[in-house]
């Protein structure tokens, strides 16, 4: 009876050890999506998109961290514009981060997870205008004026991010997730928040 004991047991643990291996060890991920400027940023640019690449290991089912490369882009509007004097313009964030994660859920085809981290955010502005700069082509007498121009700026800043979302399982041992982020960068006028919104395949 203890022998037959010992076998259930051990059978059990077995069972549960199979059950823990539902997660892979290590965890990739590729998305894109659209990008909406919230706050006080958000009366500054436009809605814009982005792309997102991203490696990291599972420690247990329900706790892992990601190494994030993420690019967002959005356009500025016209009160950005018209307080600066340029016609045109734009706004591109590339960020490297590391971001723990959460799963809720992991065991089942749906999983919920709360994922949010921090690193360094590359904020690039360009702007476009006529400057009349004069080249060396002529058309006659006429001089050639280039009219786009463009004025830039970056600056490497620090910033934090937070936010949720959810997997599904799929036939290809990987699962279709979409999951939104609140993004805040520390720059040097003041801040800038947005909220990604991505797509993409996790395995």
């Amino acid at each position: 009876m203890n022998k037959l004991a010992f076998v259930g047991c051990f059978s059990l643990l077995c069972t549960g050890a199979l059950s823990a291996q539902e997660l892979n060890r290590f965890s990739f991920d590729l998305g894109a999506g659209f990008t909406q400027p919230v706050g006080n940023t958000g009366r500054y640019l436009d809605d814009g998109w982005n792309v997102q690449a991203g490696a990291g290991i599972n420690f247990s089912n329900y706790i892992g961290v990601m190494g994030q490369l993420d690019f967002n882009s959005m356009g500025m509007n016209g009160a950005a514009l018209g307080t600066s004097g340029f016609p045109g313009g734009d706004i591109h964030v590339f960020s490297a981060t590391i971001d723990p994660i959460v799963h809720l859920t992991p065991k089942g085809h749906f999983d919920l997870y709360a994922i949010g981290g921090g690193g360094l955010y590359h904020w690039s502005q360009q702007f476009s205008a006529p400057t009349g700069v004069v080249s060396s082509s002529f058309a006659g007498s006429f001089p050639l004026v280039i009219p786009n121009a463009r004025d830039s700026y970056s600056v490497n800043k620090p910033g934090w991010n937070a936010g949720m979302g959810v997997a599904f399982g799929t036939k290809w041992h990987g699962k279709i997730f979409a999951e939104a982020r609140y993004v805040h960068i520390f720059l040097n006028t003041g801040r800038a928040d947005y909220v990604p919104v991505t797509f993409g395949f996790r395995w």
